[in-house]
């Protein structure tokens, strides 16, 4: 998996690599089945100006498609944990939809009518 990361208006960024790292060895086990080079990972992590808040922004580029979400939050791992959170939950439905799983419902029995 390619990654990269772009900050705005911070200042730690070693904390940020090291809170990152957990999250992208769990992305990398949902996505074996995709060839690493297809694979395009973009953060971005901005800080509010006015407020005290941070946004942690995820691009997941697949051969597939394309997956897109934001986490919000008042201090950086917060915004962390909430966006990947979100795009774990975005990769699985993905995956569900690609595979058409939808459609592969189990057949319920028939009930014989007693006469």
């Amino acid at each position: 998996m390619k990654f990269s990361m772009s900050y705005k208006n911070v200042e730690l960024r070693e904390p940020v690599q090291t809170g990152i790292k957990p999250h992208l060895t769990k992305l990398e086990k949902l996505l074996k089945s995709y060839s690493p080079d297809l694979v395009q990972l973009h953060a971005t992590l901005a800080k509010q100006a006015r407020k005290e808040e941070y946004n942690f922004t995820l691009n997941l580029k697949l051969p597939t498609g394309t997956l897109h979400c934001v986490g919000i939050g008042s201090d950086i791992r917060g915004s962390l944990k909430t966006a990947f959170s979100e795009l774990d939950g975005q990769i699985k439905k993905h995956k569900d939809h690609v595979r058409h799983d939808y459609e592969w419902k189990r057949k319920r029995p028939r009930r014989v009518a007693l006469v």
